[in-house]
């Protein structure tokens, strides 16, 4: 299939890209697994609370066992204590089971979305940024003229060089390469934007 590509002038040029990425079956109900599984393994068991044998302090009885009218207790060191150990706190381990994705899912899920954004006018391809902009406020220009205030810049090797300083101080505005983008960045921002030698990478891939 032919999708249009774009010169910072607003000029646009037919080129040929593959069906299988451009044109993909939409499958929602494997984007919202993918993602449930992307989100899931994100998350870290990272919480820790000090057990009782890991708080500091004497452990010497503090009163008779028998006697005293009150309950029978060890140490401070016990839960019911205000500075004692917490009971059936989190260790920090990250115990949880990490959702595995196939290639085939990531892949799919990964078409089945820029198909979509393709069908609503929310893909753009730009031709390479060959030449270093140094300004942000370059960078928000062009953002602002194709609508694209809310967007991810999947680029080449040569353009992210180019315009990634002048990039990752926008708000709501990410720039990656073809290697470290998932479904959930996707999903994520309004628009994608694709450079052409980018467009022949991520085909690579599929190929």
């Amino acid at each position: 299939m032919k999708i249009d590509k774009l010169n910072l002038d607003g000029k646009k040029v037919s080129i040929e890209v593959l069906d299988k990425i451009f044109s993909a079956k939409i499958n929602k109900q494997l984007v919202s697994n993918v993602l449930y599984k992307t989100n899931a393994n994100y998350k870290g068991r990272k919480a820790k609370t000090k057990q009782k044998n890991e708080i500091i302090g004497s452990t010497a009885k503090i009163y008779s066992q028998k006697g005293t009218g009150n309950a029978r207790h060890a140490s401070k060191k016990a839960p019911i204590f205000v500075g004692g150990g917490v009971a059936h706190g989190p260790k920090g381990e990250s115990n949880y089971k990490i959702r595995k994705l196939n290639k085939s899912e990531k892949k799919l899920s990964i078409a089945s979305i820029i198909t979509e954004k393709n069908k609503s006018n929310n893909l753009l391809v730009f031709n390479d940024f060959n030449e270093k902009i140094q300004k942000t406020k370059d960078v928000n220009k062009i953002l602002m003229k194709f609508d694209a205030k809310n967007s991810i810049l999947i680029v080449d090797k040569k353009s992210k060089e180019n315009i990634e300083k002048a990039t990752r101080n926008i708000p709501n505005v990410k720039i990656t390469d073809i290697g470290h983008f998932s479904a959930f960045d996707l999903v994520k921002y309004k628009k994608i934007i694709f450079t052409e030698s980018s467009v022949k990478e991520l085909e690579k891939r599929y190929q």
